[in-house]
């Protein structure tokens, strides 16, 4: 019998939440380095334009893991939720009984072998027509015979001069 696993013991869960926590602690930590780095880019008078507008686009991609890591943790939220509301049916357990001899199998049930009826055979042509093999064809077609066989020019075509 499967049954599902708890959700406390799944490890395809505990990845996502840690794989989340580590996204928002990352994009928390670039986020943070790069708002600082501005400040003081900011209120430095020599400061170029690179260093200024490289600090916007590092907090971007801190804001996009950080939002990363908060839709994974409404994820595990909404897994915890959706198993405390589901029903886990009980599941029957039938002890071994380890010390008991009894190798006896229940042989599976088989049924008795009846041969299958024969069809009767196909019949390939009509079973009122007896003609042998040796017979010569019919005129009609003997004649629809040659109309596929090749013309042989004798060169005495007067439309082609």
């Amino acid at each position: 019998m499967h049954t599902r696993p708890r959700l406390l013991t799944s490890i395809p869960f505990w990845v996502l939440v840690a794989g989340s926590l580590a996204a928002i602690i990352g994009g928390l930590a670039i986020v943070l380095n790069g708002i600082t780095a501005m400040e003081e880019v900011l209120n430095d008078p020599n400061a170029t334009v690179v260093q200024v507008y490289v600090g916007q686009s590092w907090v971007v991609v801190g804001a996009a893991v950080l939002g990363a890591g908060a839709v994974g943790i409404v994820a595990v939220l909404a897994l915890g939720a959706a198993a405390a509301l589901t029903r886990r049916p009980d599941v029957a357990v039938e002890s071994i009984d380890w010390s008991s001899d009894d190798e006896t199998v229940a042989e599976p049930a088989v049924a008795a072998y009846t041969p299958a009826t024969t069809a009767a055979p196909i019949s390939v042509e009509d079973a009122d027509v007896e003609t042998p093999s040796t017979a010569p064809a019919p005129a009609r077609a003997a004649a629809e015979a040659g109309h596929d066989a090749p013309k042989l020019d004798a060169g005495d075509d007067a439309t082609r001069r």
